[in-house]
């Protein structure tokens, strides 16, 4: 063979293997190395660009989603340092919890069948005098924190005194929170008005904010019925200045209305809009009793509402217009309310009863589908907090905030609809994996960052001191 020939056929060897390593992923396309590979017999992503997935994974490194896709393609693509199995679970995003007492676990089941301010000022108010302090609010959110962590939720807005216990509890345990400072014009615990407490909530925002990703501090006035204008304008004011969000509670109960309009001649909507409050970022927990030509205000102000179907159907405070706030255009989240009212912090059943509850009032079997309901847990809750750039669906640059469900029993069988399984037939015990910013918070249904049996004993000990109370009341 001649020099010429010769060096034809070696570079026509060369390109050929050259083709032959692009075509086949060989050494041109080296596996990326990644922390965690995710796997699901389905992948809800709550993303319109490919919205369910069968036999599909999640690819996360450094917190972040990386990828998402059928397990086939994203195979040839990552290998991950760890990885969690999906056969018969359906991955989707972790639940969000839009209004929270979570402190509010020790006092379970301590004063059920009233309407809402009996329950709040004969009970509630005097019980949190007497017994709320730092050691009751870190034992009371790690009890909340275990239990969101089993049923899936990834992210809560707490509203409760000594918030930087509270805080501490929610960073120790790997979840994701906004905590709000609670501000009222009377003595609340560890103070005595308004002046005190807000200060020292102006403090515990400087203190957190930056601290941790996974924590946003806010400020929260309780209502418009305990916190005077001026005071709701001092906090205007501040949180425009730290650029934190506000959470508040607004028209919860008919009780509300008439006193608003004895105190002020309006209702709470208008007056706080007319104070300005729509126009910072603000979640508003309830929302029962807005007025039709109140709603379109809500939309265009972007004023995030927080849902507590639960909570407000046990105090006899109403059912809220979710499906003609939705219609218009509101941001809509969904919310367990405290454990003292709701006695659980189970937003599977939340969702349940939303999606029954306005079929049932509006005698309309199409109101509030699955799929509607279901986003009111993730996206549009992620929406109504403000973070539905970082959470909220699984979708690559999101925080890698995911649960599992395990579908393989015999109650969740046969399956046709993936969505309407999730609303209608999953429980929060089906629960099986909950990760936050790509951390594994719970495997396998069991809870890796909290002390199960430290929890179980001072929750005791706290419960027993406020049944000694009761009993001689």
């Amino acid at each position: 063979m001649s020099a010429r020939r010769f060096k034809q056929f070696a570079g026509a060897l060369v390109l050929a293997v050259l083709l032959t390593g692009l075509s086949s992923g060989g050494p041109a396309a080296e596996k990326q190395e990644v922390d965690l590979i995710v796997l699901g017999s389905f992948v809800v992503t709550m993303d319109a660009e490919q919205p369910i997935i069968r036999n599909g994974a999640v690819v996360i490194d450094q917190g972040l989603i990386v990828a998402v896709d059928r397990e086939d393609i994203l195979r040839q693509q990552f290998v991950g340092r760890e990885e969690i199995g999906g056969t018969g679970r359906v991955l989707l995003p972790g639940l969000i919890n839009g209004h929270t007492h979570a402190a509010m676990t020790l006092f379970r089941g301590v004063a059920d069948d009233l309407d809402l301010m009996t329950w709040l000022r004969e009970y509630i108010f005097p019980l949190e005098a007497k017994f709320v302090d730092p050691d009751f609010v870190k034992v009371g959110m790690q009890l909340a924190c275990w239990e969101m962590i089993q049923s899936g939720i990834t992210t809560f807005v707490d509203m409760y005194f000594y918030p930087d216990v509270g805080a501490q509890v929610v960073l120790d345990c790997g979840l994701r929170a906004v905590i709000a400072a609670p501000l009222i014009d009377f003595p609340s615990p560890g103070f005595e008005g308004w002046q005190d407490s807000f200060a020292e909530g102006l403090e515990f925002v400087k203190r957190w904010t930056g601290k941790s990703e996974r924590i946003m501090p806010a400020l929260a006035p309780h209502a418009p019925y305990t916190v005077s204008p001026e005071h709701y304008l001092e906090v205007l004011a501040a949180a425009n200045e730290l650029n934190i969000p506000i959470t508040t509670h607004i028209s919860e109960d008919y009780a509300e209305v008439v006193d608003m309009q004895k105190r002020y001649g309006t209702t709470s909507v208008h007056h706080l809009d007319q104070l300005g409050l729509f126009d910072a970022p603000l979640i508003a927990a309830h929302m029962v009793w807005p007025e039709k030509s109140e709603i379109p205000i809500l939309a265009a102000k972007k004023v995030g509402v927080i849902h507590n179907p639960v909570s407000n159907l046990k105090t006899g405070a109403g059912i809220a217009p979710v499906p003609e706030m939705l219609a218009a255009g509101v941001r809509i989240g969904l919310g367990t309310d405290g454990a003292a009212s709701t006695n659980d912090l189970d937003l599977w059943k939340e969702m349940r009863i939303a999606a029954l509850i306005h079929k049932g009032v509006n005698r309309n079997a199409t109101v509030m589908p699955a799929s509607t309901v279901l986003r009111l847990a993730t996206l549009g809750g992620a929406e109504a907090l403000g973070l539905e750039k970082e959470i909220g669906s699984i979708t690559p640059g999101k925080k890698a905030d995911l649960i599992q469900v395990d579908i393989d029993s015999p109650r969740l069988m046969p399956l046709y609809d993936i969505v309407s399984h999730l609303i209608y037939a999953v429980e929060a015990s089906d629960v099986v994996t909950t990760i936050v910013s790509g951390h594994v918070l719970m495997r396998d249904g069991k809870v890796l960052t909290l002390n199960a049996t430290e929890i179980k004993t001072a929750a005791a000990r706290i419960a027993s001191k406020i049944k000694a109370h009761i009993a001689k009341e």
